[in-house]
């Protein structure tokens, strides 16, 4: 509800019309949008949040992952209204250009300067900006860029202070988690972790955590998260771990054996996002960090207590708290 309140805030507002032509310069070179668009096609995994809450729902959206109507997630769904956008599963020319957009938007899409050079063809493109990887935008940045894609740059600039407003009001209320690193961990098709530059991490961050420089130091400046081995699970044994579950991950994460080696289990200072908490956390959008927000830090706030009897809420219903006395 909060986050559907600063929507409205956002929608209501007095703002000064944005003006046409709008110029954005990217990774493939720059995209020049002469006129307000009507018809928009984002490929970015998580792009329609950011329409929906600007009011605006997009023709066609990328489908990521979820079983829920149109590809749109519980809290975005009372945005969504009575529009159908078309879910494509696959970057398909046909079906995009049947979509007649006016501005196809790919900013965190992972397309290829192939695909960049196809889909122009349609309509203009803005892709990711050249400083950023394929998948690291901020949030801040994406929600900025697709306000002033749909000339609504003065309400994405709402949204974001008010949401940057809580992240920061969070953080003063917690000074400690400035000293304190984290780590967030997931075992999809194999273990892995994310590193500073993946919007996770940077969400952390903004509460005052940090990454440990060893998991940086893991992989590539590309890449936004590195793989580990059962046998390497020390680099996630930080002040705080997270893990972000899909379907089966409490099942597959309960039968590591080395887990209990960690310091952060046996302490309990790990936190299992459920479902719906681990996919707002990962959308990362205007319409999933307050609900982000409202979850998780109560969790952090359990976890990181220094009392090891704390129990952490989606942690035991998971079946992953540690036995006491261990």
């Amino acid at each position: 509800m909060q986050a559907l309140a600063i929507v409205a805030m956002a929608l209501v507002s007095p703002a000064l019309a944005q003006e046409f032509p709008q110029t954005f310069e990217h990774r493939y070179g720059t995209t020049v949008l002469e006129a307000q668009p009507e018809r928009v096609v984002t490929l970015t995994y998580s792009g329609a949040d950011h329409y929906l809450a600007l009011g605006v729902a997009p023709v066609g959206l990328r489908y990521w992952y979820g079983d829920f109507p149109h590809a749109i997630w519980p809290w975005a769904q009372a945005a969504l209204g009575e529009a159908e956008p078309f879910v494509l599963t696959e970057i398909s020319y046909e079906q995009i250009a049947a979509l007649e957009p006016d501005v196809i938007e790919a900013i965190g899409s992972g397309i290829t300067e192939e695909q960049y050079a196809e889909l122009s063809r349609i309509a203009p493109v803005v892709a990711a900006e050249a400083q950023y990887t394929d998948f690291s935008t901020p949030w801040q940045e994406r929600a900025r860029t697709i306000g002033r894609i749909v000339g609504e740059a003065e309400a994405a600039e709402s949204l974001v202070a008010a949401l940057e407003q809580r992240f920061s009001a969070v953080a003063a209320a917690h000074p400690e988690w400035r000293e304190m690193e984290a780590a967030i961990a997931f075992n999809v098709t194999e273990f892995g972790v994310y590193r500073s530059n993946d919007t996770r991490a940077q969400l952390l961050a903004q509460l005052g955590f940090s990454t440990p420089p060893a998991i940086d130091a893991a992989g590539p400046d590309t890449a936004f998260w590195v793989p580990f081995s059962e046998e390497q699970i020390a680099v996630i044994d930080t002040d705080l771990v997270i893990w972000i579950l899909g379907a089966g991950d409490p099942e597959r994460i309960g039968a590591m054996a080395l887990r209990e080696r960690l310091a952060a289990h046996r302490e309990g200072r790990e936190v299992f996002g459920d479902y719906l908490l681990s996919g707002a956390f990962s959308f990362a959008t205007p319409l999933s960090l307050n609900y982000m927000l409202d979850r998780l830090v109560p969790l952090i706030e359990a976890a990181v207590d220094g009392d090891p009897a704390t129990e952490v809420e989606t942690t035991v219903e998971a079946g992953l708290a540690p036995e006491p006395g261990a």
